[in-house]
């Protein structure tokens, strides 16, 4: 995009074209995504807080985490993985590393058996990552317990001014080590599988059809029906997408955060009392889908809203795709030059359409999604706990 057009703009809309344009490119998807999760979670959990120590976890694990899973791949799978497991790789096939399944389908066997094998190790590698998101709910346990010697939720919520039990302390304790020591024993089967993947795939049978299943699920389940097919790789290949030659993080890995993560959240929550679990059961959900898809389905369902109303339509395609902030510059130039106008003035239109197109989703995943659950949350869990009060009263 030229940066002569987007000063034309006024400072308002300058600073929000440039964040788009920004979210859109592939330096700024994971941050940007960082920023919206953040926004989504922390920022209304810090307005709710309960308490001191209600404040201090949701700081630690959101921050925690969402570094984890954004910032994560682009570090350990770029930087790390990929430069430790192409090393014995030719400078060709170093960049065949990138390539999609698909792509190296069409390729001559002996590639494919050579790349694929190298793809499903840095994939497996990388597991540290939902393995981490794991284990941070029971290093919060640890941290409140030991930072403000609580584990009772009830306290930790405000819910009551419960005496800690020091036998429920130790229970929380023996727990969150337990399961933290787990997650490192698997991940060191899954990083010693991945240097064998590396090391033997392209000569074991047995090891070339594991490292497509990681990679490609979705064409070993239904090899018969490709919507099918598309939708299990989409949601639950480990590989890697590809953006510019360089490898960021994918839905499939997404959705292996939030499920793998969410087992860890709902076992730290049991360890800390039924209510504890009982509030995540009514957050979680919510928060998984709208991070894995629920977004994606608001963007697409608020681009036919606009579409039907005749709003917008000259960034929003008959797919309810939009044009990048990078292609506006073009776009702009053949409406001036068919509308008999000046590029300045219909890019400023289209910037105008783009940002309200890519911004009021975003918007909506911070403002609505964010504080109604946080605010839903605390409220149902407040009114759980006194109805279990007046059941045990028995009034």
């Amino acid at each position: 995009m030229s940066v002569s057009l987007i000063n034309t703009l006024s400072n308002p809309l300058k600073t929000a074209s440039k964040f788009v344009s920004y979210q859109e490119s592939a330096s700024g998807l994971s941050a940007s995504r960082l920023i919206q999760d953040t926004g989504t979670c922390l920022a209304p959990k810090v307005t709710f807080s309960r308490s001191k120590e209600d404040l201090a976890e949701n700081i630690f694990l959101e921050l925690s985490e969402n570094a984890i899973v954004y910032l994560g791949p682009a570090v350990l799978g770029e930087k790390v993985a990929r430069k430790i497991f192409s090393k014995g790789l030719n400078n060709q096939e170093k960049e065949l590393v990138a390539k999609s399944f698909k792509e190296l389908s069409g390729m001559p066997s002996k590639i494919k058996g050579k790349i694929v094998p190298i793809k499903a190790a840095i994939a497996l590698s990388t597991m540290l990552i939902p393995l981490a998101e794991f284990s941070l709910s029971y290093f919060k346990n640890l941290f409140t317990l030991k930072v403000f010697n609580k584990s009772d939720f009830q306290n930790i919520a405000s819910l009551e001014k419960n005496e800690e039990d020091k036998e429920q302390q130790k229970h929380v304790e023996k727990s969150a080590k337990q399961k933290i020591g787990l997650a490192g024993t698997v991940y060191g089967a899954l990083l010693g599988l991945s240097v064998l993947m590396a090391a033997k795939g392209n000569k074991s049978n047995t090891l070339q059809k594991l490292s497509e299943f990681i990679i490609a699920p979705g064409d070993k389940l239904f090899k018969n029906n490709t919507k099918r097919a598309g939708f299990v790789n989409r949601y639950f290949s480990q590989d890697f997408n590809s953006e510019n030659g360089k490898l960021a993080m994918s839905k499939g890995q997404l959705t292996a955060c939030v499920g793998i993560g969410g087992l860890g959240y709902f076992g730290s929550s049991a360890d800390r009392g039924k209510e504890n679990l009982l509030e995540t059961a009514s957050r979680f959900p919510l928060i998984g889908f709208y991070i894995i898809t629920g977004g994606e389905l608001f963007d697409k369902g608020f681009k036919k809203l606009l579409s039907k109303l005749g709003c917008c339509k000259d960034v929003i395609n008959k797919d309810y795709s939009s044009p990048s902030f990078k292609e506006l510059e073009t776009k702009a130039a053949e409406l001036a030059k068919s509308r008999n106008t000046n590029i300045t003035k219909e890019f400023k239109k289209l910037a105008g359409q783009k940002v309200v197109v890519a911004g009021v989703p975003y918007l909506f995943g911070i403002g609505i999604m964010g504080f109604f659950v946080a605010g839903m949350t605390n409220y149902f869990t407040r009114r759980r706990h006194k109805n279990f009060i007046r059941q045990e009263n028995n009034i």
